[in-house]
């Protein structure tokens, strides 16, 4: 780590801010701040022992009984920026407090709302840095921002460091949900970084305003594998001798490629998996060979509710973007697909913070006044045309499927330009890792399930809509019963695909063939109709796609007989015994590892399948469902392994084992 320069305002920058200093404006009944930036000269960083290193003059000089977190890691640092975003600071700050960061670093740009005034009195109850972001001219507000944290002692002398805004907060799924944890696990592998995959949260509906928790009333996102929400920002070692800040991910500076650093930089991604070589160079999306959110995302709320949306529009935006809050914005990031409900893991701890916070009288003042400042926005642009117009507008663009959502890169890429500006170590070194992939046996990469139905599905006896062939099943394109994956699958024929392809192939001749939470029967209605030597026996304990597998048998023309049972729902261990299936195939999500080994303990299928939402729900017991079954069973190879788990029984029915 290096050490700290002097001179941290933009005038000890060689011209790259303004040459004064911008006070900020005082807060009602006290003094004017002492700063609003780091000291000329930083302090050392023993000057003011058990504060953070870096702290300007103003840190910590009101007696306050909540103290920053002192982490097992050094000094872990957020570094953000902010423009009226008054009624969000303390939730912001209260969150990242309670994941564990010991140091909140904000910039601040034309506020309007007392955002300013907030963050100076958490700097002066030593919970936070506030600076002032001093835009130069024909300088965007993140990269200036950027400019003056590469020079900030607080962020220069930080062990670990992450740059995100302030509609995006860190979701850590890994250990206690802590970056104590986290970072441990990174440093277990001896890696100095994590690149954090962005969630797109939506407005869940929620039109009106709502002092409520931002992370508790929208708990609606994209899926996971949903590629156009794989924006990223990385937590990672901070030397500002070899690294620039960025906004997605730090720049490794010419010299340090030069001296070989490239070499020393191990980064994770979201799951705990080595990213690629290519990524310490440059990149600021997930690709399906480094996306993952086992461990950690970083949760992007950027359009929250109408009100919110519509006071956001007419006040600006940090980058300065003309008409960046539009309807295809809207659309873009008003996805609401999949429910994520992870962030309340943090509500208790985030609400002590808050509790504790408001106890200081000069920062609940501020954040009162914040809160009113919407009130009376909202009472001024309510009656309008142009709310009117906004509101409808935003409805209509909030319909528009996620499979047609087009998001467009703000430059097309340019694949030469790209090349010009790599240096030959990054050249060689990304040829080496090509080279290495193509002649390496190719890894499945492995998926992220986010579900072909939706989480409350419901039927519609008289729907009405397209019915589209897959596999030469009809399946209707119902937007009530399938998520928007699913129902990209249908409209492309390739819904089930893997399995639908594979399964006549591997099932024995005249087999029993059981399906415990068959959805809505595809798999029963597609073997029915190419395996009529198989006796198949299906259950589904979900009741309204119980009723659209009725529709798509009718449809279909698939009647029950002695050949295709459908089973009254019940417990399942009985049902599958009463079946003695020699194939299993098991999606329903209330088997548990524990259930499967009661299971098995009764029947003694020569092929297991588990899949979907069985696969969905258990993800993270996937081990647990392997050990149960390898003391009688073989793992087969022929299905993406993130999707399916295909096992062949040993010495079936004291037989050979069943070929594949």
């Amino acid at each position: 780590m290096s050490e700290a320069k002097t001179g941290t305002g933009p005038e000890a920058k060689g011209g790259k801010g303004p040459a004064k200093k911008t006070a900020a404006k005082p807060a009602a009944g006290r003094a004017q701040p002492g700063r609003t930036r780091a000291a000329k000269a930083a302090p050392a960083p023993d000057a003011r022992p058990g504060l953070p290193r870096g702290a300007s003059e103003i840190f910590a000089t009101v007696p306050f009984a909540l103290k920053r977190h002192a982490s097992p890691h050094g000094q872990v640092t957020a570094v953000s920026m902010m423009k009226d975003e008054g009624p969000y600071v303390i939730e912001w700050v209260a969150h990242h407090l309670a994941v564990g960061f010991s140091d909140l670093v904000v910039y601040t740009n034309d506020c309007s709302d007392g955002t300013d005034d907030m963050l100076i009195r958490l700097e002066e109850l030593g919970l936070a840095h506030h600076r002032r972001n001093d835009i130069p001219e024909g300088i965007r507000p993140q990269p200036s921002a950027l400019n003056y944290a590469q020079d900030e002692p607080v962020v220069g002398l930080s062990d670990w460091v992450m740059v995100f805004d302030a509609d995006e907060f860190l979701s850590i799924r890994y250990g206690d949900g802590t970056l104590d944890d986290l970072i441990a696990a990174a440093k277990a592998q001896d890696a100095n970084g994590i690149v954090v995959t962005w969630r797109i949260f939506g407005s869940g509906g929620v039109v009106d305003w709502s002092t409520a928790p931002v992370s508790e009333q929208y708990l609606l996102a994209a899926p996971q594998d949903w590629n156009k929400g794989w924006g990223v920002k990385t937590l990672f070692k901070f030397d500002p001798e070899n690294w620039k800040l960025g906004i997605h991910r730090p720049k490794m500076k010419t010299k340090a490629i030069k001296a070989g650093f490239a070499d020393e930089v191990k980064w994770l991604n979201g799951s705990g998996r080595e990213m690629e070589d290519y990524f310490k160079f440059r990149g600021w999306r997930s690709i399906t060979r480094t996306v993952g959110y086992d461990w950690v995302q970083l949760n992007h709320y950027a359009v929250k509710s109408v009100d919110s949306y519509a006071i956001r529009k007419l006040r600006g935006n940090v980058n300065n973007k003309k008409d960046k809050y539009n309807s295809d914005y809207w659309s873009l990031q008003d996805r609401n697909e999949v429910r994520d409900d992870t962030m309340l893991r943090y509500t208790a701890r985030r609400d002590e913070i808050i509790l504790e916070l408001l106890k200081d009288p000069v920062l609940a003042q501020l954040h009162d006044a914040a809160l009113a400042r919407v009130d009376q926005r909202l009472a001024e642009i309510r009656g309008t045309e142009t709310y009117a117009a906004l509101v409808a507008d935003l409805a209509r663009a909030g319909q528009v499927p996620i499979q047609e959502i087009v998001a467009k890169p703000p430059q097309a890429r340019d694949p030469e330009k790209i090349a010009a500006l790599m240096s030959d170590i990054e050249k060689t070194r990304n040829e080496a890792a090509r080279e290495k992939r193509r002649s390496a046996p190719r890894e499945a990469v492995e998926a992220l399930p986010s579900g072909a139905y939706l989480s409350q599905p419901r039927a519609n006896p008289g729907y009405a809509g397209d019915w589209v062939a897959n596999h030469g099943v009809l399946l209707p394109l119902d937007p009530g019963v399938f998520s928007p994956p699913g129902l990209a699958l249908i409209a492309k024929g390739k819904f089930d695909r893997g399995l639908a392809r594979r399964l006549p192939q591997l099932l024995p001749r005249d087999a029993r063939v059981t399906e415990i939470g068959a959805g809505i029967g595809f798999l029963a209605a597609h073997l029915a109709a190419l395996r009529p030597d198989l006796h198949l026996s299906v259950s589904e304990g979900e009741p309204e796609l119980r009723r659209v597998l009725d529709l798509v048998w009718a449809q279909n023309g698939r009647r029950q007989g002695e050949r295709l049972c459908l089973l009254e729902d019940g417990p399942l261990t009985e049902m599958i015994t009463r079946t003695a299936p020699e194939a299993l195939l098991l999606a329903d999500p209330r088997i548990t590892p524990d259930g499967l080994a009661d299971i098995l303990a009764r029947v003694s299928p020569a092929q297991i399948f588990l899949y979907g939402r069985l696969i969905e729900a258990g993800r993270d017991r996937l081990e647990e469902y392997a050990r149960v079954m390898e003391a009688g069973y073989i793992a087969a190879p022929g299905f993406d392994a993130g999707l399916t788990m295909f096992r062949i029984a040993k010495n079936p029915a004291g037989g050979p084992p069943v070929p594949v």
